[in-house]
């Protein structure tokens, strides 16, 4: 600010004590205008400026039983807390104004994970399994095959495309995902990978029953270790407890050919390393820019993106085993992240 005389500082203040305006006070006495406000503003104290809008119709006990029904478990989302709170005694606020004070205290909605149902009989399994591979390294995870059976569709997706799209713009060929009646069929497909990289994968024709599966078994296991130089005394077996994994054929077949088999929870795909390699290569169908024109195109699509498979994406997934027994261990046989 330029200086200025102390007798025009001394008539500034006289002038706003008396309730003038700093404009006619510049006016009045020859100053500027931004000097007279910056001579007001030195000796004045601030007032607390209102937020604005209507205050919360919450109360603070309101505001606690909010979080704790989210919290708790009672209640998923802001409509069941609403319908919850109007239980006792009816409290007139909406769902936004729930939602405000859930993000008050950091929760943000999500969508639910899609996973399998956990009976006790489960949870105690799992944990059970983490307790006892708590100590195995990565090393010793590099000894097993892992395999597994996953349903890929002919057209469409087993979950979420998004797309961004303008408020009230029409919906396009973009906005999109084409069905068809029945699904359009599908693809069964067995395969295993190992720490050496993906193994041998098939394509499942009809309904797979025990014989079925020991055909798959002499076929595709030992070629697998044979692929890479491992020994059939050398590594260890994964499979889930689907019944026809656990059938008589299966089990003699192991039996007989002296493979050892790891002793696998029911209900526990969270441990399960190639769930996420399925996930991989449905993305990579998902990236062609045209839907396959048969199912027969279709299994040509997944042989060559199953071979393109990095050795990498194998590593680092089964690299993971350690941690996601620590996560079993950790939620006492419970869900995961993963």
């Amino acid at each position: 600010m330029k200086q200025i005389p102390i007798e025009k500082c001394c008539a500034v203040l006289t002038l706003l004590e008396n309730g003038q305006s700093c404009h006619k006070i510049a006016t009045q006495l020859q100053l500027g205008h931004s000097t007279v406000a910056e001579i007001h503003q030195q000796v004045t104290t601030p007032l607390p400026k209102a937020s604005g809008g209507h205050p919360t119709k919450l109360t603070p006990y309101a505001h606690r039983c909010i979080v704790c029904l989210i919290t708790s478990g009672q209640a998923d989302n802001a409509s069941q807390v609403k319908q919850k709170l109007q239980d006792p005694s009816p409290i007139n606020i909406s769902t936004q104004t729930i939602c405000n004070a859930l993000k008050k205290e950091n929760l943000r909605a999500g969508v639910k994970s899609k996973k399998p149902l956990l009976c006790k009989c489960h949870i105690k399994a799992c944990y059970d399994f983490a307790v006892k591979y708590q100590h195995w390294t990565e090393d010793d995870w590099f000894h097993v095959i892992f395999s597994d059976e996953m349903k890929i569709n002919h057209m469409g997706s087993d979950g979420r495309v998004w797309v961004w799209k303008k408020a009230g713009a029409p919906i396009t060929k973009q906005h999109v995902l084409p069905t068809v009646k029945f699904g359009g069929g599908s693809v069964m497909v067995w395969g295993c990978m190992t720490a050496h990289g993906i193994g041998f994968c098939c394509r499942i024709d009809g309904r797979m029953d025990g014989s079925l599966y020991r055909e798959i078994l002499e076929d595709h296991v030992f070629q697998t270790a044979e692929w890479y130089g491992v020994g059939r005394e050398d590594f260890i077996f994964q499979q889930d407890g689907d019944p026809k994994h656990r059938s008589k054929l299966a089990q003699e077949w192991f039996k007989d050919n002296k493979v050892k088999v790891l002793d696998w929870p029911a209900q526990s795909p969270d441990l399960n390393p190639i769930e996420h390699l399925w996930w991989y290569l449905k993305r990579r169908l998902h990236s062609y820019p045209t839907d396959p024109k048969s199912i027969h195109e279709l299994w040509e699509r997944i042989e060559v993106e199953w071979e393109r498979i990095p050795k990498e994406v194998c590593v680092d997934l089964i690299r993971s085993m350690p941690r996601r027994v620590a996560a079993v261990l950790k939620a006492k046989g419970g869900y995961t992240k993963y």
